[in-house]
C-alpha cells in the first residue's frame, strides 16, 4: 500500500505546565510537521487498524462521535516511536478522521479526541505553536506571537512515557505565559523555554539530568524538552549549530539524533 496520509506531529513542547497554581495544563508546542505519522489505506469490508496501539473498537468510538464510518484495513506507522513526546497519539486519530472525510473545523476534531483521550495535541491546527493549547480541554486560550526562524537539534533520551490525562502534576508557568506573550528575539524565547524545561525537571525528573552542560559546550541559545516524554532539543539560530554538534549528543546518550527548523520571521 502507498501512504494515503502525512499527519503531522510535534517535538515536545517548547512551554508546558499548570497556568496558575490550580489553573489548567497548558503548553506551547514545537511544531514538526516531518514527524507525526504516516496512514496507509485500503478498503475492504469490515475495520482493521494496525500499528500506534489503536484498536478497531476504539477507532470506531472516535468516528461515531463525528458522525463518520469508515471500512477498510489502515495502517498506522509512526516516525518516532509513540510515548516519546512527539504527539503519535493524537495524530492516529487525525489521520481516521481525514481518511474518514473529515472536513470539518479543527475545534471540532479536538473535542473528539479529548472525548477519546482526555488529552489532545493542537497539531490538527495549521498554526499550533501560535496556540496557547490547554491540553486537557482541547481549545486555545489565546493567540501566541511568531517565532522568529530557528533551528533545534534534538534527539531522545530516556524510554517512552504516554500522556496521562488525569496527570496535572506540573510546575506553574504563568508567569513564563506572559513573558512569552512580550518576546521579540529567539533568545528570549529560548529562555523562557529553558525555564519550562528546568521546573518540569525539577519536578518530574528525571533526576540528575543536566542538559545546561551541552548548552554550554555547544554554544545553544537554550533546550528544550517533552514535558511528557522522551524528546530532548537544543535551540539554535539557524545556521549556527556547530560542526560535531550531533556527535556530541551521541556521546550525551540521545539517541535518533534530528535536525528540525521553523519560525515564521
Amino acid at each position: 500500500m502507498r501512504p494515503a496520509l502525512h499527519l503531522p506531529g510535534h517535538f515536545g513542547e517548547w512551554l508546558q505546565g499548570r497556568l496558575g497554581p490550580d489553573g489548567p495544563v497548558v503548553l506551547v508546542t514545537v511544531a514538526a510537521p516531518e514527524l507525526g505519522l504516516e496512514a496507509f489505506y485500503h478498503p475492504r469490508r469490515g475495520l482493521s487498524v494496525q500499528g500506534a496501539g489503536l484498536s478497531p473498537e476504539r477507532a470506531r468510538r472516535f468516528l461515531a462521535r463525528l458522525g463518520l464510518k469508515l471500512q477498510g484495513q489502515v495502517v498506522l506507522r509512526p516516525c518516532v516511536a509513540p510515548g516519546l513526546g512527539t504527539g503519535v497519539s493524537t495524530a492516529s486519530l487525525v489521520a481516521l478522521a481525514h481518511l474518514a472525510g473529515w472536513e470539518g473545523p479543527p475545534e471540532v476534531l479536538a473535542q473528539a479526541c479529548i472525548a477519546a483521550e482526555g488529552a489532545s495535541d493542537p497539531t490538527m491546527f495549521a498554526a499550533p505553536d501560535r496556540l496557547l493549547w490547554a491540553s486537557r480541554q482541547g481549545q486555545g486560550l489565546g493567540t501566541l506571537p511568531r517565532l522568529p526562524r530557528y533551528e533545534i537539534l534534538g534527539g531522545f533520551c530516556g524510554g517512552p512515557a504516554r500522556t496521562v490525562a488525569a496527570d496535572t502534576r506540573f510546575a506553574d508557568i504563568a508567569d513564563l505565559v506572559a513573558r512569552w506573550q512580550r518576546a521579540e528575539d529567539l533568545a528570549s524565547f529560548a529562555a523562557l523555554a529553558s525555564e519550562s524545561a528546568a521546573r518540569c525537571t525539577a519536578l518530574r525528573g528525571p533526576a540528575g539530568e543536566d542538559v545546561s552542560a551541552l548548552v554550554a559546550k555547544l554554544g545553544a541559545l537554550g533546550w528544550m524538552r517533552a514535558h511528557t516524554g522522551a524528546a530532548r532539543g537544543l535551540i539554535f539560530a539557524p545556521g549556527t549549530v556547530p560542526a560535531g554538534a550531533e556527535a556530541v549528543l551521541r556521546g550525551a546518550g540521545w539517541r535518533g539524533v534530528l535536525r528540525l527548523q521553523g519560525g515564521e520571521r
